[in-house]
């Protein structure tokens, strides 16, 4: 095959033409992003895991930020324990589910950024050799091209985009607040389970002693031994209770540290509670709920989808310079091109972007209705757990203490009663064991409620 050298110092033009193609080459090896390789290393994430505690840096500095104003004060100190709002802060910084959430977020925020750019410019080079015998059998042509988006379509294209990352933003928020409830949850069992072992272990005392006495009593005539041993079985059994609610104690810490993204390692000192304040008012569902703000925000997303697949009907220009040598005679002059939106003209992407925005409205209005729903149905599960729990506390646990009392006395006496005595143990137990139950199914159904009427403003102040 003939060199190309003659060729380049015979004719200028296409000299330039080659030197442009260089150009244009150098230009775009210079604008490309190289890839560096980014292997994953388990053994220094889970020491880097291990070593992270309530009290880190990034923790303090978290709260620090938090300078919204609200009616709720968090007083950030986990040198003396951690509360419920402490370990929400946390779980915010460290939340394992959050850092995912957050990185899907950098996506759509990089699309947003770069979204509604002119497409690159295209530059072309023809060579062609005459076979046959001629003097200039060589045909060499160039152009550059550039797309003129006068359709308005990138405009649209980098408003969908923010739309975009605004709802991504939106799901981070939902997410965030998602983690909070999943963590008061966990929080209220572990605290209820506490409460359960703390009386357990005291009802295991009072049966110590009054098993004692019972085994005494028998000694001496004064008791029947089969009535001794009831309370020595009793006894047994509460202390079997015990090991299984310390189990289950442990179990629900390390929840409450997965969920706050800290390892079974890290020192903590957690305080039980069953009260959740909140002095919010509650306004609108379709203002406050976290669900319903993202799902409008995604028919945001849509409506400009729409408008994006609309505008794709109207064609861009495609116009440039163009050079070419032919048979010796040097050729200057332009290309232009212009789809005509005739047999196509995007129907098929206008109907899918129709059809995509009634979803979105149909997600949002439908997922309105339940949330409704769902509401009154909580403030009624509320209502009765408070009334259940008012009832145990004023009406049957006065009643039961006020028995225990009796058969405590009469068995002192030598007057008999041990069964009575007993009973009256197990059905006072039983009876602060409702009444755990009940203050926590009242604070569950507050935090749900809580969580649908979506995040309160609050401030962090540290001590």
């Amino acid at each position: 095959m003939p060199s190309l050298n003659p060729l380049i110092h015979n004719h200028p033009l296409k000299r330039s033409s080659l030197r442009l193609l260089a150009y244009a080459s150098l230009l775009f090896l210079s604008s490309c992003e190289l890839y560096h390789p980014s292997p994953l290393e388990p053994s220094s994430h889970l020491e880097s895991w291990h070593s992270r505690s309530a009290g880190d840096e990034s923790v303090l500095d978290f709260a620090k930020r938090m300078s919204r104003s609200g009616p709720d004060k968090v007083y950030f100190n986990p040198a003396d324990g951690l509360s419920l709002p402490e370990a929400e802060i946390i779980a915010l910084v460290y939340n394992p589910d959050l850092r995912i959430s957050r990185l899907r977020e950098k996506i759509t925020e990089a699309s947003a950024q770069h979204a509604g750019r002119w497409d690159d410019p295209r530059f072309e080079v023809n060579v062609l050799k005459v076979r046959d015998a001629v003097p200039d059998s060589w045909i060499l042509g160039s152009s550059l091209s550039l797309t003129i988006p006068l359709s308005g379509r990138l405009a649209v294209e980098k408003s969908r985009a923010v739309a975009q990352h605004h709802a991504k933003l939106a799901k981070v928020a939902e997410d965030e607040w998602q983690a909070i409830l999943e963590l008061r949850q966990a929080w209220l069992s572990w605290s209820a389970n506490q409460l359960r072992l703390s009386e357990t272990q005291q009802m295991v005392k009072s049966l110590e002693t009054i098993s004692n006495t019972a085994a005494k009593l028998a000694e001496g005539g004064e008791l029947p031994r089969t009535e001794a041993k009831l309370f020595t079985i009793e006894l047994q059994s509460r202390k079997a209770e015990v090991n299984k609610l310390k189990g289950q104690v442990r179990e629900d810490e390390q929840a409450i540290r997965s969920t706050m993204g800290l390892s079974p390692r890290a020192m903590l000192g957690l305080r039980p509670t069953m009260y959740l304040a909140d002095s919010r008012q509650p306004g609108k569902l379709a203002q406050t709920n976290a669900k319903l703000i993202r799902l409008q925000l995604e028919y945001e997303s849509a409506e400009l989808e729409l408008k994006r697949e609309i505008r794709k009907q109207y064609p861009d220009i495609e116009i440039g310079p163009s050079v070419e040598e032919d048979e010796g005679q040097s050729k200057i002059g332009g290309i232009g091109m212009i789809p005509i939106p005739l047999l196509n003209s995007n129907k098929g992407g206008i109907a899918t972007a129709k059809t995509q925005r009634e979803l979105a409205r149909a997600a949002f209005e439908t997922e309105l209705e339940r949330t409704t729903g769902k509401l009154s149905a909580l403030k009624e599960r509320l209502a009765g757990a408070r009334k259940h729990r008012i009832s145990l506390d004023t009406e049957l646990l006065p009643l039961v203490d006020e028995q225990v009392k009796d058969a405590k006395r009469l068995l002192e006496l030598g007057e008999g009663g041990s069964l009575v005595l007993l009973e009256s143990l197990v059905r006072s137990h039983e009876a602060k064991l409702q009444l755990i139950e009940a203050r926590n199914d009242e604070s569950r159904a507050q935090s749900e409620i809580q969580h649908l009427q979506g995040p309160a403003p609050w401030s962090v102040k540290i001590k």
